[in-house]
C-alpha cells in the first residue's frame, strides 16, 4: 500500500520532483562533492597539511557542523539517491535495441548514480557512522566497523581506514570514478532536460567541457586517494601515537562551554 501510494504520488507530480532531484544534483551536491575532493587532496601535500584542512573544518563547532552536513548534504543526498532509484525502476533500458551513444550515456548515468549512491551510504558510516550521537557511535557503529575516523587524527585514522584491505582501496577507486561520471555527464544531461542546449551541434559542444571537468575531478579524487594510501603505508617522521591528540586537547575541550548538541550526548570526535 505504501509503495503505490509513493508511486502514485510520484506520478501526479512526477514533472517537479525531476526538476528538484536535478536541481539537488548540481547543487549543493555537485558543490559538495567538488569542495570534499578538494579538501581531500590536502593529503597529496603531506599528513600535516590534511590536519591543518580538518581542523579549519571543525573550528566551525559541533552544532553547525550537524545542521549544515543534514541540511547541505545528508538531506539532498537522500532525496536524490531514492528519487533516482525510483527513476531507474520506472526506466526502460533499450541500449541492446538501440546502442547509440546517447543511449550508452542515460544507461551508464543511472548505474553509476546507484553505485555512487551505495558507496557514499558506505563511506558515511565507515568513517564516520552516520550520526554524531555518542551512544550510536560507541553502541551501534563502532561495533559494525565503522566510524573509523577522528577528527583530531585525521591523517593516522583515514588512511588506516582507507588502506586496511586491497578491497576498500578498490571500492574507494570506483566509488570515486562513479561519483565523478555521475557529476560529469549529469552536467550534459542536465543542460538536456533544463533546455540550456537542445539542438544536435549544442549538444556536441558540451561534451568537451563535460568532459573536463570529469577528468579533472577524476584526477584530484584517485591522486588523494593514492596520497593516502601512501600516507598509511610510509611512517611519518615524529608522528604521535594513536590517542595523544586528543590527550592533548582533553583538557581545554572539558574546560570549554557545551555546545547544545553536546548536551543531547553528541560526540565532538565521531564525525568530520
Amino acid at each position: 500500500m505504501e509503495a503505490s501510494r509513493l508511486t502514485s504520488l510520484f506520478g501526479r507530480h512526477d514533472f517537479a520532483i525531476r526538476r528538484l532531484h536535478s536541481l539537488l544534483g548540481l547543487m549543493p551536491i555537485g558543490g559538495y562533492l567538488v569542495f570534499h575532493l578538494a579538501t581531500n587532496a590536502a593529503i597529496i601535500d603531506g599528513p600535516a597539511a590534511y590536519q591543518h584542512r580538518a581542523d579549519q573544518l571543525h573550528k566551525l563547532g559541533p552544532t553547525t557542523i550537524v545542521v549544515l552536513e543534514w541540511s547541505l548534504i545528508f538531506l539532498p543526498i537522500l532525496f536524490h539517491g531514492i528519487v533516482g532509484l525510483m527513476i531507474v525502476s520506472r526506466g526502460k533500458r533499450n541500449v541492446l535495441s538501440y546502442p547509440y551513444a546517447d543511449n550508452w550515456r542515460y544507461t551508464l548515468q543511472r548505474l553509476s548514480g546507484a553505485l555512487a549512491f551505495a558507496f557514499i551510504l558506505w563511506h558515511v558510516f565507515d568513517l564516520h557512522g552516520w550520526l554524531r550521537w555518542s551512544w550510536w557511535v560507541e553502541n551501534v557503529a563502532r561495533p559494525l566497523g565503522g566510524a573509523r575516523f577522528i577528527a583530531e587524527e585525521a591523517p593516522a585514522t583515514a588512511a588506516a581506514a582507507i588502506g586496511r584491505a586491497w578491497w576498500v582501496i578498490a571500492f574507494y577507486a570506483v566509488g570515486v570514478t562513479a561519483s565523478v561520471y555521475h557529476l560529469a555527464n549529469g552536467l550534459w544531461t542536465m543542460g538536456m532536460s533544463w533546455g540550456v542546449w537542445t539542438s544536435e551541434a549544442a549538444r556536441r559542444r558540451m561534451n568537451l567541457p563535460c568532459a573536463v571537468v570529469g577528468v579533472v575531478l577524476l584526477t584530484i579524487g584517485l591522486a588523494a586517494l593514492g596520497a593516502m594510501v601512501r600516507a598509511g603505508r610510509t611512517p611519518a617522521a615524529g608522528r604521535e601515537p594513536a590517542g595523544t591528540a586528543v590527550l592533548k586537547r582533553a583538557a581545554p575541550v572539558e574546560a570549554a562551554e557545551e555546545s547544545p548538541l553536546r548536551v543531547l550526548g553528541l560526540a565532538r570526535d565521531s564525525g568530520r
